[in-house]
């Protein structure tokens, strides 16, 4: 599972968001937020990898086309959907479960009421405080798109090798900043994990010379038969691995970051000074990172006719079974 940087890379923008709020469940489905903060914390004791794999989603989904719930959709005999691109093929099966066991629990308090697109927001930020991270604003009211194509996803997710031009380039449109894109990172990484394959190009044959020795070592050691065991995979924070803290960007300073794409932050003159803010303010991370994922979760959201409220989340309404 790539946690290439870059879930949040967005090439078109535009919130429309003007619907969402707070309490949009107060008076529909007023058990929401018990059932979607006990089914997480339930899930995360279960499988510790649940917070990582869940944003990954998360990114993923908002990355093409908005935070619709588009990701989630299976392809059937008519069509091939967002989860059939190469760079979704890893998204782990602990995140789609955790929202189907979300949504069927939903469905019996309050039918037909919640949308797929506000549980995964919502399962995404109270993981993100269940693994030690800041509690953000997710308004709700979005609507669950009624599409999701293979072609779309192209171009929108950049893969672990790009440079600090491209992530730069790729953020802008959606009004995120250097800093913000560098914050987003980092509270990316501090959980994620990332398969062998993803930066098997900095330890084989020869070695990233930026990369910390001691850790080239062990990377080959855990990666030697990655080309047939596919489902190898690396914590990217080899410090605190499943802790959201600071600690990822102490790594990248010290030269022990798994993917090129987290250490190009440090020699980048644009990104540098951002690294070594947060390694040295947790509290500062924490509140931006909040910030920024509040902007984040409204990105091209649907609301009202633009969408729908799925039965379930992985087919569309009134998909050909």
């Amino acid at each position: 599972m790539s946690w290439s940087l870059l879930f949040f890379l967005f090439t078109s923008f535009a919130f429309s968001h003007a619907q969402l709020t707070l309490d949009y469940y107060a008076k529909t489905c007023p058990k929401f937020d018990d059932i979607v903060r006990d089914i997480s914390l339930k899930k995360q004791m279960e499988h510790t990898v649940t917070a990582a794999a869940t944003l990954r989603v998360f990114f993923h989904d908002c990355a093409v086309d908005g935070c619709d719930a588009s990701v989630l959709i299976k392809s059937n005999s008519f069509n091939k959907t967002e989860l059939e691109h190469d760079m979704n093929h890893s998204l782990a099966g602990d995140a789609f479960d955790l929202i189907s066991r979300i949504k069927t629990a939903l469905e019996l308090a309050c039918p037909g009421v919640v949308s797929c697109s506000d549980i995964l927001a919502a399962a995404t930020r109270n993981l993100i405080v269940i693994a030690g991270g800041p509690h953000y604003k997710v308004p709700l009211g979005r609507k669950d798109s009624r599409v999701s194509n293979l072609p779309n996803v192209e171009g929108q997710l950049a893969r672990v090798n790009a440079s600090v031009d491209l992530m730069i380039k790729k953020f802008q449109p959606m009004g995120i900043d250097v800093k913000e894109m560098v914050v987003l990172t980092g509270g990316g990484h501090t959980i994620g994990f990332a398969h062998c394959k993803e930066f098997a190009n900095r330890i084989f044959p020869n070695a990233d010379p930026t990369m910390n020795p001691i850790l080239v070592e062990r990377l080959r050691k855990m990666c030697a038969n990655y080309t047939t065991n596919k489902d190898m995979a690396a914590f990217l924070d080899v410090i605190s691995p499943g802790n959201f803290d600071n600690v990822i960007f102490k790594n990248i300073m010290k030269g022990i970051s798994v993917l090129g794409s987290d250490q190009i932050l440090f020699s980048d003159p644009r990104t540098k000074p951002f690294v070594e803010l947060y390694a040295k303010d947790p509290v500062a991370f924490a509140n931006d990172f909040g910030k920024a994922m509040e902007k984040v979760s409204v990105y091209q959201v649907k609301s009202g006719a633009q969408g729908e409220v799925r039965k379930r989340c992985d087919a569309i309404n009134d998909a050909h079974h």
